[in-house]
């Protein structure tokens, strides 16, 4: 038995306290401009922003972290620039702060705030964990949570939620593994409605999430 991998696991769960469940990522804004009305679009929406766009995005921050060939103070600056959204970057910020807290405190790792993508990869590798493990779970986790606010964002039950949640998960795998073989300079992300989501939300009214 990997015990790392079920560490990994509980750092990715939903009842790890890293607040999670407060953002959509522009996915409300997406659904109020009417982008997104059903499983069907949402998956599209979904596969758009884990093949090409920050979900891409996370997964090499997270094997560049882990990687250790640039200082992860560095890494985090440049994450931080990449971002497209003030939103988009509160939420990473947000939950990355929050992440590092927990987990240095539990585990003894030396961990300061950062975000969340790039701490996730920086513990990874002090625990020693499989890079492409925890960057596949990362994005199936991350997945998750945007179906889960699309049931409180939307008419879509469990049963077409969690079909969405288990024809995504080889796409994660496949994103994991690909990113794998990029560095530094492969660093793009091309799903621009979603980045114009985040944009808008920040004047979105009424609405339910903080990103």
């Amino acid at each position: 038995m990997d015990h790392t991998l079920l560490t990994l696991t509980q750092w990715l769960s939903p009842a790890y306290p890293v607040g999670a469940f407060a953002y959509s990522h522009g996915l409300e804004t997406a659904v109020q401009a009417g982008w997104v009305t059903d499983a069907a679009t949402l998956e599209a929406w979904l596969r758009d922003i884990l093949s090409d766009g920050s979900g891409k995005t996370d997964a090499l921050w997270i094997w560049l972290a882990w990687r250790g060939e640039h200082p992860v103070a560095e890494l985090d600056a440049l994450a931080r620039a990449w971002s497209p959204a003030q939103e988009r970057l509160r939420e990473a910020e947000r939950q990355g702060a929050a992440f590092a807290k927990v987990t240095a405190e539990v585990w003894g790792l030396d961990l300061p705030p950062m975000l969340l993508p790039v701490a996730l990869g920086a513990a990874a590798r002090q625990m020693g964990m499989d890079p492409e493990q925890a960057a596949a779970l990362y994005l199936n986790a991350f997945a998750g949570n945007l179906i889960s606010a699309a049931q409180r964002l939307m008419p879509l039950g469990q049963t077409a939620a969690q079909g969405v949640v288990s024809r995504l998960t080889p796409l994660c795998a496949d994103v994991a593994t690909s990113t794998g073989a990029l560095t530094l300079d492969d660093m793009s992300s091309s799903a621009f409605l979603s980045d114009v989501a985040a944009m808008r939300h920040e004047t979105l009214e009424p609405r339910l999430f903080q990103s």
